[in-house]
């Protein structure tokens, strides 16, 4: 009765271990959770000393050890191929299980014999196999004899069948995550290329394209920095212009490095993606390859970028991790070079595209500026001029810098531009800028041009001033107030004719004569400490002192019938004529406004004139107290009228800005409101009757 009772417990303890294991073994899919589970629970109920489970692989038709247990005691078996003799095979073919003794001496399979080198006395052998197909051989055995018993036998038989349900289950999870990361790593792949495809059509803008590929990049290869380096043909070397990494997003470069100690260089020279390590870039010089050792780079991967025209560059992608890149990695890389060398060479191209436009945009406001200009001609023969005008005869041939100097309004910039018409540089740009109308803080980006992003509201790169009147002339007015900061810099363009842009490290060479001018004391001015006198010594090569107009009194006549007849045909107004006591009137005044003065008044005197002569205003010609007004010259609005005003057909006492008021109301009522259209009818620019208004008053709905 003992006997029966301990087979009942034995006979309950294995299937509740085979219930336990079949539970066990459905919660767990992956192959090593499942032989951690059948171990755990055999041990309780079948006495081994190893454990394996043999997979049979289709490809090679052989038996392959998957697990061990335990794994500490080595592998007690190699692959079986199923064509030769031995237990796993002949369990395979037969499907039938095999318990073997192993004796103590005499010649065994090599498995076999490894099994008794290591103290084994018995083993057996089940084969796994499910209602679909065979999956391998599970064996089990021991350092005792004739344990194995065909209850034994027939216990492990049922275990080896949920073994095999188990295992076919955990080979099929195991395929079809397999699969799932390859069709995921698939997808990725196919999107990074329709991405890297659409930064050709969509991303025209150069750093801005180097952001996005790094993006593009990440997503399917992780890496800590992307770069792109741009052959240079005119120096044989790869030049970084823009990096990106997700510390300090896209940075501005101006490293240039060597074809042949750079990993780019090594790279672009093969013409095939290349892996470097830290330690090889090492040994060819970390200097070139300065973020190795500023970002602690340790491993980069570069690709040339090659298009059917020419080969551009490389793409460099690096890592801080050691081994970062897989041989995947690189190929995908290598496959979409074509399509990111195309994209690069575009977004250069609409960018040098975009410079040459925004250089000619400026260059033709120049050009319009110009056309708009009050007078092209200098007038006069005085004895003064003519003096200024053979020093410009002499200059002009060489590419000397001349200093302008005299008082405001004495038509420095004629002189300035009649230099330049009789130089050899006459067919080229002629550009102006004036000191003294920009805030300190705007004057070095217009002379000198910025970059993008150099400061607040630069939304794109512009040439400055400088790059525009390359090989021709510049004209550089009230000079005297160049800010302090911005003399030593000009001080560099005078001595070796180069500079930088605003917000670029790029030195740029330019070829410009420069024409200077002002209407201070240079020399005190360095005396005082507000100006370099090495600034002044270069500027101060070829001064020419341009006079005043009451140093010139005898071209006034000449000059006011200039500008009558200037501004009569601008108004559509008949011809005036000047009256010899008019004349006189104006050679009299001492023009401290000089020829601008005469300018203004002129045109003031012809809006007021009402018939066929010039009427001037008393007060902007006021006589020497011996001198007394004549009948032309009408008085101002509290001056007493002339006797014979009323015969000369003067017009009623006003002063001039109620005049110039009235003009332009009517002119503005004429036109309907429309500013552009009252500036022609009085001959103005449409800026100019704008800022008239605003001195005026002038808005809506007085007109």
């Amino acid at each position: 009765m003992e006997d029966t009772a301990t087979i009942a417990v034995t006979h309950l303890s294995r299937y509740d271990a085979l219930l336990r294991i079949s539970k066990t073994l459905a919660a767990h899919r992956t192959m090593g959770e499942l032989f951690e589970v059948l171990a755990d629970n055999l041990h309780t109920v079948v006495p081994f000393d190893y454990l394996a489970l043999l997979l049979h692989d289709g490809p090679t038709d052989e038996m392959r050890l998957v697990l061990l247990e335990p794994n500490q005691s080595g592998l007690p078996f190699v692959s079986m191929p199923l064509n030769e003799p031995g237990p796993a095979a002949t369990v395979w073919h037969t499907q039938k299980a095999a318990v073997i003794p192993i004796p103590e001496a005499g010649q065994l399979h090599p498995v076999l014999a490894l099994i008794r080198d290591r103290g084994g006395k018995s083993t057996s052998w089940l084969p796994l196999t499910t209602a679909h197909r065979r999956i391998g051989v599970l064996s089990f055995g021991s350092r005792l004899s004739d344990v194995y018993t065909d209850d034994v036998v027939a216990f492990m038989e049922q275990v080896a069948a949920t073994v095999a349900i188990a295992v076919d289950n955990g080979i099929n999870w195991d395929h079809a995550q397999r699969y799932q990361r390859e069709v995921q790593e698939e997808r990725d792949n196919l999107r990074f290329l329709l991405e890297v495809n659409n930064l050709l059509v969509s991303h025209l803008d150069y750093p801005e394209l180097v952001k996005a590929i790094a993006g593009a990049v990440q997503r399917v290869v992780k890496h800590d920095h992307v770069s792109v380096a741009l052959y240079d043909e005119d120096t044989g070397l790869l030049q970084f212009h823009w990096a990106y990494d997700d510390t300090r997003g896209l940075v501005a470069s101006d490293v240039a490095i060597p074809l042949e100690r750079s990993a780019a260089g090594i790279a672009f020279q093969k013409g095939t993606a290349c892996l470097f390590h830290r330690s090889e870039l090492e040994a060819l010089g970390l200097d070139s390859a300065p973020l190795m050792k500023t970002a602690g780079l340790e491993t980069v991967c570069c690709v040339p970028l090659v298009t059917r025209k020419r080969k551009l560059g490389t793409l460099n992608v690096a890592s801080t991790a050691l081994d970062a890149f897989s041989p995947q990695d690189i190929t995908l890389l290598g496959h979409t070079s074509t399509q990111i060398a195309i994209a690069l060479e575009n977004a250069r191209a609409y960018e040098q595209i975009a410079h040459v436009n925004a250089k000619l945009i400026d260059e033709k406001d120049y050009l319009e500026r110009e056309l708009h200009h009050e007078f092209r001609e200098i007038v006069g023969s005085s004895r003064a001029l003519r003096k200024v005008l053979n020093a410009v005869k002499t200059v002009a041939s060489t590419d000397s810098t001349v200093l302008l100097l005299g008082e405001t309004g004495t038509g420095k910039e004629l002189i300035a531009r009649a230099v330049h018409s009789h130089s050899p540089r006459r067919d080229r740009s002629f550009v102006r800028m004036s000191a003294a109308a920009l805030p300190a803080s705007l004057f070095e980006s217009e002379l000198f041009g910025h970059e993008k992003g150099a400061f607040t509201g630069a939304t794109m790169s512009r040439a400055g001033r400088l790059e525009l009147a390359h090989r021709g002339t510049m004209f550089l007015d009230e000079v005297g107030d160049i800010p302090a900061e911005m003399q030593p810099k000009l001080l560099r363009v005078l001595q070796e004719r180069e500079f930088e842009r605003l917000g670029s490290t790029r030195t740029q060479r330019v070829d410009v004569r420069l024409v200077a001018a002002t209407n201070r004391n240079l020399s005190e001015m360095v005396n005082e400490g507000s100006f370099r006198s090495d600034l002044f010594y270069r500027l101060n090569v070829f001064p020419i002192l341009v006079p005043a107009l009451r140093e010139r009194v005898e071209d006034i006549p000449a000059l006011a019938e200039h500008f009558a007849q200037q501004c009569s045909r601008r108004m559509g107004r008949p011809l005036l004529t000047i009256s010899d006591s008019v004349m006189d009137a104006l050679k009299r005044w001492t023009w401290p406004g000089n020829i601008r003065e005469l300018q203004n008044v002129i045109e003031r005197a012809v809006i007021l004139s009402p018939g066929p002569n010039l009427v001037l205003p008393l007060q902007d010609v006021r006589p020497k107290p011996d001198v007394q007004p004549r009948p032309d010259v009408q008085p101002r609005e509290d001056d007493e009228p002339a006797a014979n005003d009323e015969a000369t057909g003067s017009p009623p006492v006003t002063t001039f800005q109620d005049a110039e008021r009235q003009a332009i109301l009517r002119a503005l009522r004429e036109s309907n409101g429309v500013v552009s259209g009252a500036a022609v009818r009085l001959g103005l620019r449409r800026t100019t009757l704008q800022s008239k208004m605003r001195r005026l008053g002038i808005r809506r709905p007085s007109f």
